[in-house]
């Protein structure tokens, strides 16, 4: 069964300055311990939880001065500059061109034809069956991606983008109302993520969902450091709840947890 189109990596951009601040934040809430990645000319650092690599942070750099802090998804490919080359080819664009990462595999940054950003990596090859990223994504555990979100001006044609690059196939769709439908969608037959239109987002754009073991508790925390809530508790299939969040440097994420036994 091929890794292509699994979350494998999550990448928080911050404001200047505010790297050490962003990375306190995120060890108090998922328990990360960061540490610096040792890449020459390059402050990158990693968050690890036990024995997992779960994300990268860094500042934001130079050329994206402009851009306000955020949380980048990167998807696994097996061919990132086959893949690239098809982004362009369905309306993206490239914003980095693909390039090697010394021991971790090859990766691009692109938009959809929508303009929401995304990453794509190919790891390098390993002896051992999954590569370091791995630990990233897993759906069954807490302080790891758990979900994606795309909010988009046209989400129909971009499930139908994001269908060609990774393989993802539809699961259900549910009627929101007037915010219209929230398609589901599947890799390798498991619900991943979820496509809707743009709602209060100020432009299409990716969501990262972390998991926790009590939303309640991780909402008491975003607070207590600063961070602010949008949206949520709210309940989900599963049932479980969510809720989407800013943290102090203005990185818009979301957490998602087991709905509490005796919840109403």
């Amino acid at each position: 069964m091929s890794d292509h189109g699994t979350p494998c990596w999550f990448e928080l951009s911050t404001a200047k300055g505010r790297l050490s601040d962003a990375e306190g934040f995120y060890a108090r809430l998922f328990g990360w311990d960061f540490t610096d990645a040792g890449m020459p000319g390059f402050t990158y650092h990693l968050g690890r939880d036990g024995g997992d690599v779960i994300v990268g942070a860094m500042e934001m750099p130079p050329d994206c001065a402009d851009v306000p802090p955020n949380w980048m998804i990167y998807i696994m490919v097996d061919d990132a500059d086959a893949t690239a080359a098809r982004i362009v080819e369905k309306g993206g664009r490239i914003f980095r061109e693909p390039a090697d990462i010394p021991g971790t595999g090859r990766f691009a940054i692109a938009t959809d034809p929508q303009g929401a950003a995304f990453g794509i990596l190919q790891p390098e090859p390993m002896e051992a069956p999954t590569p370091e990223c791995a630990g990233s994504w897993n759906q069954q555990k807490a302080g790891r991606g758990n979900w994606i979100e795309l909010m988009s001006t046209d989400p129909v044609a971009g499930f139908d983008f994001y269908a060609d690059l990774f393989g993802w196939s539809p699961g259900d769709a549910m009627d929101m109302g007037e915010m219209g439908k929230y398609q589901l969608f599947r890799q390798n037959g498991v619900d991943i993520g979820g496509m809707m239109g743009l709602g209060d987002a100020p432009q299409p754009n990716w969501l990262a969902y972390f998991g926790v073991d009590d939303v309640a508790a991780a909402l008491e925390g975003i607070g207590s450091q600063g961070g602010t809530i949008l949206h949520g508790p709210t309940e989900v299939p599963g049932p479980a709840l969510i809720a989407v969040a800013l943290d102090p440097q203005g990185a818009a994420f979301a957490v998602v947890g087991p709905k509490p036994e005796g919840a109403a």
